[in-house]
């Protein structure tokens, strides 16, 4: 008899209380609509998707990531009934709150998949993480891109420092790079992180060009994947096949964690990327087949990026669908890349591969 993989679904009402205003990107609505999504899939239903309440992050475990004056700055806010950090990151009164429960869903999500209570775990979380760095804006970005404390950087130094591992991958999905998470773990030889975005010369932050590797005991161990707009799902699969599953294999992690954001997909209205939700699936199958053969099904992801509600509330449902072994169907148009951007995302993935080869077996 195949056991099937039990899959937690972490979330909390008060992520709905974080409320940057009316208009912002970054609204409550983003995870009403997972959640209905959710429950109109009939997850809650099925015994192997449990619904798991967060724990708040710990002090000390957020100042393992972000410096402590940072951490008072975004109390303080909150506690004057909130305010702007930038013209981006805008708090209410309930901000602080729902950010140390951001984190700590994500820290929790790590600890029951490290216990074996689940396979896997994907935490519905915001405000989100991955544009904030040690202090807040990372590697000279205007801003913090909707961000208040790094979940997937926190969750992975816990894993480093508490639970003993030395090999994590993090593997970042979001049409925009992860500023934040690379400057936290730029110089960490145990952090792979691997980032496939839209060039930074045409989509915020501006960073997270090929030549960005990591520096000292950390150099080769970051991976960025900068492909031009209108790529779709042809050249997303393609860096999957040729570049992400080499390096993991290659690096063989003891966990996976996911900074999932669906601003890739085509009816996004914030980035120009243009993958399916067919194209979505297919990277989290590829992502969990990797870790059923690597790290004994351990994966963890957390929810970044994505602003088309409609996209959500079918998207991430059958994705969790996938980590839980059901089959959730779901409909969508495949946008094709136009040939020059193929030919275009061909050189990003030659350049990567030539700039990685000293440091990567896989083509050496």
């Amino acid at each position: 008899m195949v056991t099937m993989p039990k899959t937690a679904m972490i979330y909390s009402p008060i992520y709905l209380q974080h409320n940057p205003g009316l208009h912002h990107p970054e609204s409550p609505n983003r995870l009403k609509a997972i959640i209905n999504g959710v429950e109109k899939a009939g997850l809650l239903k099925i015994k192997n998707c449990v619904m798991v309440d967060p724990r708040k992050a710990t002090l000390e475990e957020i100042e393992a990531v972000h410096d402590s004056s940072y951490i008072k700055m975004i109390k303080k806010i909150c506690e004057h009934s909130g305010g702007a950090v930038d013209s981006d990151t805008i708090l209410s009164s309930k901000s602080y709150e729902a950010a140390v429960l951001a984190a700590g869903g994500m820290l929790g999500a790590c600890e029951s998949i490290l216990s074996g209570k689940f396979s896997n775990a994907f935490a519905f979380v915001r405000p989100p993480g991955h544009h904030v760095g040690f202090d807040g804006r990372a590697l000279g970005a205007s801003s913090q891109g909707f961000c208040v404390f790094n979940n997937v950087a926190i969750a992975a130094i816990n894993l480093m420092k508490k639970h003993g591992l030395k090999r994590i991958m993090i593997l970042d999905i979001d049409a925009h790079h992860g500023n934040g998470t690379q400057e936290i773990f730029n110089r960490t030889p145990n952090v792979l992180y691997v980032s496939i975005h839209q060039d930074g010369k045409t989509l915020y932050p501006g960073t997270g060009f090929i030549d960005e590797i990591g520096e000292g005991e950390g150099e080769g161990s970051k991976v960025n994947i900068p492909l031009p707009p209108f790529s779709g799902d042809d050249i997303h699969l393609k860096v999957i096949n040729q570049i992400v599953v080499p390096i993991a294999k290659d690096f063989k992690p003891e966990i996976i964690l996911i900074s999932a954001g669906f601003d890739a997909h085509h009816m996004d209205p914030v980035a120009s990327l243009r993958l399916s939700s067919f194209e979505y699936i297919k990277t989290f199958e590829i992502t969990l087949s990797l870790a059923s053969n690597l790290c004994s099904g351990k994966l963890a992801a957390t929810l970044e990026g994505g602003y088309s509600l409609e996209t959500l509330s079918k998207l991430v449902p059958a994705i969790i669908g996938k980590m839980a072994g059901i089959f959730i169907p779901i409909t969508d148009k495949q946008p094709a890349s136009p040939p020059d951007v193929i030919k275009q995302a061909d050189e990003v993935i030659n350049q990567v591969k030539n700039t990685l080869s000293p440091y990567w077996k896989t083509w050496t």
